[in-house]
């Protein structure tokens, strides 16, 4: 197909291929150019004819998945889809490729319902077009539009409230959405903060337990304690939540306590979890106490949110362009007038601690 994305899938189960190729050549956007049982036959394939983006299978025989991404980083960068296992080797193994250079990382797809089955097709070909979106950016060759329609919006987690926010507190939150990109953008700039920082609430796109593994790969690196969040976790100085992969995370107050609420739901803005939902009840329970950051990411989610919490008081923010893997989500903050600041990530952090300071 002219235009299309071509993706070369490698995994060494047949069903697998055939599942992924099923899902990926139901996407007009996309087509399946090849498969691979293994990294060896996938480099005879790449060399009549190389992909856009590759899905890798992180634990095969004869040579695993990030052996074979550090030689596709080291030689001839595409950008690469890492699918893996739920399992605690696969969350580390999964972290470890995008350390090395992976775009993206999602579960492998199970038949269970017909509802899993539509939200791994949601989930894996966004993540390829987001994939594609990076090499085309990386070469300074314009990226081709691509519209995506949201399935939900944060209404169906949390109805538009049009009362004010809560009794008045002086304590600060801050609120941070990313997702293409977004595990290298959140470890420079939780880094930065000194460990009586304010407390935080982020959502990362990304897969259920990766997110555990995540966290506490950040709170090895940085001084504020990192965790995975858990329904009423206490939202303080010194902490950041990350929200947990398939979770929708919302803050909540009650007297001067911020807390977060952990739950289940459809997809919104085709995330779960959703920045536009942390978003929106940051904007409800802490308005003008809050600051909200959007970084890299492909789509709009947060969009829509960070627009509610700057109509709520917030201080907004998004990462510039330059910084960004993927413009995405930023940019379409900034079309909504969603943004008070656009800044380069390194500046972000400094940004907000002197947005925060102690009255």
């Amino acid at each position: 197909m002219k235009n299309s994305i071509k993706v070369l899938i490698v995994d060494d189960s047949a069903v697998v291929r055939r599942t992924l190729s099923d899902i990926v050549n139901s996407d007009p956007a996309l087509e399946v150019i090849g498969t691979a049982s293994d990294p060896y036959v996938a480099a005879k394939k790449m060399l009549s004819q190389a992909p856009d983006v590759i899905t890798l299978d992180v634990e095969m025989p004869k040579m695993d998945g990030l052996t074979f991404l550090k030689k596709i980083m080291s030689l001839h960068p595409i950008p690469v889809v890492i699918i893996s296992s739920l399992t605690a080797e696969g969350t580390e193994t999964g972290l470890k490729a995008l350390e090395y250079g992976a775009v993206e990382i999602i579960t492998k797809p199970k038949m269970d319902t017909r509802t899993f089955i539509e939200e791994s097709r949601i989930r894996l070909c966004d993540a390829i077009k987001a994939a594609s979106l990076v090499r085309l950016k990386r070469k300074n060759i314009p990226a081709p539009a691509i519209n995506v329609q949201p399935k939900h919006n944060a209404d169906v987690i949390m109805p538009r409230s049009t009362s004010q926010s809560m009794i008045k507190t002086t304590e600060k939150v801050i609120a941070v959405g990313a997702s293409t990109g977004g595990t290298e953008a959140l470890t420079v700039f939780l880094r930065a903060f000194p460990p009586d920082s304010p407390g935080m609430v982020i959502v990362q796109h990304m897969p259920e337990q990766f997110t555990r593994s995540f966290a506490r790969r950040l709170n090895e690196l940085c001084c504020m304690n990192v965790k995975e969040a858990e329904n009423n976790d206490t939202v303080i100085r010194g902490r950041a939540l990350i929200a947990p992969g398939n979770r929708h995370t919302m803050l909540k107050r009650s007297g001067a306590r911020y807390y977060v609420e952990v739950k289940d739901g459809p997809l919104v803005n085709r995330h779960r979890p959703s920045v536009d939902v942390l978003f929106r009840s940051t904007a409800r329970y802490a308005g003008k106490n809050a600051v909200g950051i959007i970084m890299t990411g492909m789509g709009s989610d947060g969009a829509s949110g960070l627009l509610e919490m700057r109509e709520a008081g917030a201080y907004t923010i998004v990462q510039d362009e330059k910084s960004c893997v993927v413009f995405g989500m930023p940019n379409e903050a900034i079309k909504l007038k969603a943004v008070k600041a656009v800044l380069p990530l390194n500046d972000i952090a400094g940004k907000v601690i002197k947005l925060t300071k102690n009255d």
